[in-house]
């Protein structure tokens, strides 16, 4: 254990990295910690508002979570751990029921957390090469797919109509400050379109008044009412320090136990699927930068990441996973000491642990949160489309145009299938399961070695080289 907290101190010439059993001195250490807590901040905040957990919560186990994921890889894969997306869309569809609450929601995800350890156990011993056999990039793609673009009715029905023009404007920035920002401060585009929206709505309470919309709890029944954009009334109410404590909007306490329905874990489970992408092509990431061979430790990561998730969910808190915000600043410091993620681990238990600071971001507008969520789901789902570019699927193969086509639509649209009377799969459970099934189904079966466009699929009775060439070169003689 000693070893293990025993950096070698080093001051590097510029352009020069820093290993992850090495450290700068404490100060300029400390100095790095605080951009990883920066880079972090924004996704770990909004995650858990929009599934209607604290975020004081949220905050305080990401650091919890980050030191107990160092701990397990022995300090060997430099990663911090913020609140998950990969389980909003089911979280909206287990809120969508009437006893839905936060309970059954963290109970669900506790169990997630506990199939990615197994799944971890699973790869330290069997090796990585049993998630590719599994879960190939081109399903783990349209899952990770379907799961983001499945929340498109979450930022239509919930967020943007409460203030359109702020949710307008707080999107547009996000997306300048994404791409046009330089370096380091395009990596916290969230946190800074947060703050942009923020004081955007603040000044068009003091413009224009109060807004005559749906809020967060009227926006289920389309009521409108007159309100405040940004009230502070519970931020006056919070004390500085102090463990997180209250009512979510739910009416469930802060800090609370779980609940467990089947039903609901079958809609969380492929959630999954995406941490494991999500865990897998983090830790590829971070081997790639550090020169280092981090197949090893890629079971320890992936287990360490589902009993970091069950331990916040046994409390009521959020989902955990690596994140790609703080892989950007590493690439931008060259800076790996695993030191520095365990002073950012420090500086956000210490930031949980201030329910003032909690009350203002559970403060955000509606509005904010709209520009803001519009942006992440679709980036959710491009990821999807992103692992398919960076694998090379190759959708001219019927195994993956057909294989995958029926999964992601049910998923998508929301597709229920009735099993018996109180028991259904729908939405992402149906879709996860239909895309799983449907190509392995074919899988190196029939003729998957054939390429069809969606022409040759509408002229079963022709193969696809020669529908082509027959468009290309007119009807052959033979």
């Amino acid at each position: 254990m000693s070893t293990m907290f025993s950096w070698r101190e080093v001051t590097p010439a510029p352009g020069e990295p820093v290993a992850p059993d090495e450290r700068l001195p404490w100060g300029r250490t400390v100095g790095i910690g605080a951009q990883h807590v920066v880079a972090m901040f924004g996704a770990t905040f909004v995650f858990p508002l929009v599934m209607g957990l604290d975020p004081n919560l949220a905050i305080m186990f990401s650091g919890i979570c980050t030191i107990l994921f160092l701990l397990i890889t022995s300090n060997r894969v430099p990663s911090y751990l913020g609140t998950s997306a990969s389980f909003v869309a089911s979280v909206a569809a287990i809120r969508a029921h009437d006893n839905g609450d936060s309970a059954y929601v963290t109970g669900s995800i506790l169990v997630a957390g506990l199939v990615l350890a197994a799944v971890g156990i699973l790869v330290h011993f069997a090796g990585s090469e049993v998630i590719h056999k599994v879960l190939p990039p081109a399903v783990t793609g349209a899952v990770v797919m379907l799961i983001g673009f499945n929340l498109a009715p979450v930022v239509a029905g919930i967020y943007w109509p409460q203030d359109q023009w702020i949710a307008l404007l707080t999107a547009t920035f996000m997306v300048c400050a994404a791409c046009l920002l330089p370096g380091f401060w395009s990596r916290i585009a969230v946190l800074l379109a947060l703050i942009f929206g923020y004081l955007l709505s603040w000044f068009a309470d003091l413009l224009f008044g109060q807004i005559h919309s749906v809020t967060g709890s009227t926006a289920a029944t389309g009521q409108k009412v007159d309100h405040d954009r940004v009230s502070w009334t519970a931020v006056t109410a919070a004390h500085w320090v102090g463990f997180p404590s209250g009512k979510l909007p739910d009416g469930v306490s802060v800090v609370h136990g779980p609940s467990f329905s089947l039903t609901f874990i079958l809609l969380v489970l492929p959630g999954v699927i995406a941490l494991i992408a999500e865990n897998t092509g983090h830790v590829k990431a971070v081997a790639e930068m550090t020169q280092n061979d981090l197949d090893p430790y890629m079971g320890r990561a992936l287990a360490a990441d589902g009993f970091a998730t069950a331990l916040s969910s046994t409390f009521g808190g959020s989902p955990t996973t690596t994140y790609a915000e703080n892989i950007g600043v590493m690439g931008a410091t060259k800076v790996y000491s695993t030191a520095a993620y365990y002073v950012a681990a420090v500086v956000a238990i210490l930031l949980g642990l201030c329910p003032k600071f909690g009350a203002i971001v559970s403060a955000t507008p509606g509005g904010v949160l709209g520009g803001i969520t519009v942006i992440l789901y679709g980036m959710i789902g491009l990821v999807g489309a992103k692992i398919w570019v960076e694998n090379g699927v190759d959708f001219g193969n019927p195994v993956n145009m057909v294989g995958l086509a029926g999964g992601l639509i049910a998923g998508i649209g929301g597709v229920t299938l009735q099993i018996t009377t109180n028991f259904e799969l729908s939405g992402i459970a149906l879709g996860t399961i239909l895309v799983i099934v449907y190509f392995h189904l074919v899988n190196g079966r029939g003729s998957a070695g054939h390429h069809y466009t969606t022409e040759a699929l509408s002229h079963p009775g022709e193969p696809a080289d020669a529908y082509q060439a027959g468009h290309r070169a007119g009807p052959t003689q033979e």
